[in-house]
């Protein structure tokens, strides 16, 4: 697969993508997450990467939001759905849906958004949501006990590329590796040339070091799964919480396909166990041994200190009590002052400077709590000629050192290649154990969106399909029934159900306030939904797969000379070949004067008419535009039923084949009946 051709991405952006483990796979799959994991791509971009991806598997090419109040129409319908999310990535995952021609794309979205809306959004579920984030990679783990060793020049440049967190070495013979051995913990030779090689030290010859990183470099699995952890445990929360509600995680080879039975894909019992052995840092957690050892180490120093204090008390003591030549505090005295007292300490007090050395080795033993081989070691720390203070070996102290710090390394180094090799295979389960969990999200957000606005998967169309209940004629337009707008400023539960079906060139008239531009909107984001294959707020609705969706909002005011001829270029250009679009204009007559703006409206329907698209045009010139077309201009009008204490009571359903009476109208009529008289009455006549 080709990165640069999808639409978007460019040669920086192909490059960044390279770096993934498997990025035309990733990039496929559309997680969104899995994508951002690119160098400098972020979750905003990537949504984008995977957009453009989806769009080149289905070969779409267009754009089926045309103008600026269309795309607002698409923003806000996202913007509804984002609401209902829990986390960032599930925000940015519903911007991979959009409105598309594609028959395919929107057959692929609608099986996602069907599943989705069967699910319940429970609210335990969402809670463990909350914790819920894409996995991250953890910085560059360096590794200073151990290194990689080679003779050959490409060897070394691909061990420095593939195990950035080793020190790789060049070595020519023997020697050399040996000198290795004395400056780390272990050597990993890559040269098959080397086998049977005998050194001391850790050392080893494997020259398929590189293609087995978590033997080589199990720090780097272990930093995954430590800076992962909050990640990991948050979703398996979220796949017991939905297990408990009855509504299991679905899980899939991509993040659109599900197996609604499958499971959590690791075994969550497993998973904790293993990270309940692993360190925040990445190092072994929960081991006697490697924290005796590590304690040991670090403990050395102040240990021995101790252990010569110890000593120093017992042999103080002994001398303030032992009667020798001189009086014992004068004795003490001169010790105290750096007097030379080994031959003193020697004849007179060889038994108490030995019992008092068998203290200090049996205080650093205790203290550091060594092992039988590890105290005979210790036992050379003190020892030698009497001395007073008594005095330590620090050679000896450096051996116990270096024996310690081998012992804890070759200990945290099993350990690690233990866990690593436990932790394995378990990689790409819990990548999809998180991309389930996430993946959840963006379904419960459109289950969410299904309930709250009583929504239904519309049936989308291609013109070329027949309609066998209308006679066979070619389904186009769209129908819609019970539909209602989540868009309006009141609450969704006062909002009037509305039907309106339309196929063909058509005038929407009605009174002011009578709803005809929430008619408009609704018709708008039922389209944009569809065909981004998602449920709408309808009981029905039957939509036509338009390439291209034209919406153009009421001018505020009329146009002065230059921007009324734009407007008059985007109608020309409209026109030309508009098959297969939606047009939507709302009161396009205040551009201009009525009159002549009943003209170029009449002359817009004519050539949408001869196009076949499918077009609505709410104005109040309904009649003198149909009068002023070349053809039977379709007129649908929402009809109030009159004025009740002033305000207008509405049949908010369009009626099929009605021109509505305006507002003035009913005032005047209003008038007739309740005051009566000529005027009113020939008023009335006129309209």
């Amino acid at each position: 697969m080709q990165l640069e051709a999808i639409p978007g991405v460019g040669a920086k952006t192909a490059a960044a993508l390279r770096e993934l483990d498997d990025p035309a796979a990733t990039v496929e799959s559309g997680d969104v997450a899995a994508i951002a994991r690119a160098p400098g791509v972020n979750e905003a971009r990537a949504a984008r990467i995977a957009r453009g991806a989806i769009r080149r598997r289905h070969g779409d090419d267009g754009r089926v939001l045309a103008t600026d109040r269309a795309r607002e129409l698409y923003r806000e319908a996202i913007d509804l759905l984002r609401e209902r999310t829990v986390t960032d990535y599930a925000a940015k995952r519903l911007e991979t849906f959009y409105p598309s021609a594609s028959a395919s794309r929107i057959a692929e979205a609608q099986a996602f958004a069907a599943d989705a809306t069967d699910r319940d959004p429970d609210p335990a579920v969402r809670e463990a949501l909350a914790d819920c984030a894409p996995l991250s990679d953890p910085p560059t783990v360096r590794v200073r006990d151990r290194c990689l060793a080679t003779a050959d020049a490409e060897t070394l440049a691909r061990a420095e590329s593939a195990v950035p967190e080793l020190s790789v070495e060049t070595v020519e013979d023997a020697r050399d590796v040996s000198e290795l051995g004395r400056s780390y913990a272990s050597v990993i030779v890559l040269d098959e040339s080397f086998a049977g090689l005998d050194v001391e030290g850790d050392v080893s010859v494997r020259p398929d070091a590189l293609e087995t990183p978590a033997e080589t470099v199990p720090e780097r699995l272990l930093a995954f799964f430590a800076e992962n952890r909050e990640r990991l445990e948050a979703a398996a929360a979220v796949h017991e919480a939905a297990a408990a509600a009855g509504d299991p995680v679905s899980g899939g080879d991509s993040a659109e396909e599900g197996d609604s039975d499958a499971g959590p894909p690791v075994d969550l019992d497993r998973l904790r166990d293993a990270l309940s052995r692993l360190d925040d840092d990445g190092t072994i957690a929960g081991d006697a041994e490697l924290d005796r050892l590590t304690g040991a180490v670090d403990d050395l120093d102040a240990a021995v200190s101790t252990a010569a204090s110890v000593a120093d008390d017992r042999l103080r003591e002994a001398i303030r009590e032992r009667d020798v030549t001189i009086e014992g505090t004068d004795f003490l005295s001169l010790v105290e002052q750096g007097a030379r007292v080994d031959s003193l300490l020697d004849r007179e007090l060889a038994d108490e400077y030995d019992a008092a050395v068998d203290a200090a080795r049996e205080h650093l033993a205790d203290a550091l709590r060594l092992e039988p081989e590890e105290a005979e070691l210790a036992d050379r720390v003190f020892g030698g000629d009497p001395s007073f203070p008594v005095e330590h070996d620090e050679s000896a102290v450096s051996r116990l050192r270096t024996e310690l710090s081998a012992a804890r390394d070759r200990r945290a180094a099993k350990l690690k290649a233990d866990l690593a090799s436990d932790l394995g295979d378990l990689r790409e389960p819990v990548e999809a154990l998180v991309r389930d969990a996430l993946e959840l999200d963006v379904e419960l957000a459109i289950a969410r969106f299904a309930r709250d606005f009583d929504c239904t998967i519309p049936e989308v169309v291609g013109p070329e399909r027949g309609d066998a209940e209308a006679g066979g004629d070619a389904v186009a337009g769209f129908r819609i029934e019970g539909g209602r707008s989540p868009l309006l400023d009141v609450d969704f539960a006062d909002v009037e159900p509305v039907d309106y079906a339309v196929s063909g060139a058509t005038l929407l008239s009605g009174v002011n306030s009578g709803g005809k531009t929430s008619t408009l909107d609704l018709v708008a984001l039922v389209v944009v939904l569809a065909q981004m294959g998602m449920p709408v707020p309808a009981e029905s609705a039957t939509v036509e797969r338009f390439e291209e969706v034209h919406y153009y909002a009421k001018s505020q005011g009329t146009l002065d000379a230059g921007a009324f001829e734009a407007t008059l270029r985007d109608f020309g250009d409209l026109v030309d070949g508009a098959d297969g679009r939606l047009v939507l204009v709302d009161e396009l007559e205040s551009i201009t004067e009525p009159g002549a703006s009943a003209k170029i409206i009449a002359g817009i329907l004519e050539a949408l008419d001869d196009q076949d698209a499918t077009a609505v045009f709410v104005s109040h010139l309904a009649r003198e535009i149909r009068d002023a077309a070349d053809f039977e201009v379709a007129v649908d009008g929402i009809e109030a039923a009159g004025l009740v204490d002033g305000e207008l009571r509405v049949n908010r359903s369009p009626k099929k084949g009605h021109l509505a009476r305006s507002t003035p109208e009913l005032i005047v009529e209003k008038l007739a009946d309740d005051r009566g008289g000529e005027f009113y009455g020939d008023l009335l006549e006129k309209f």
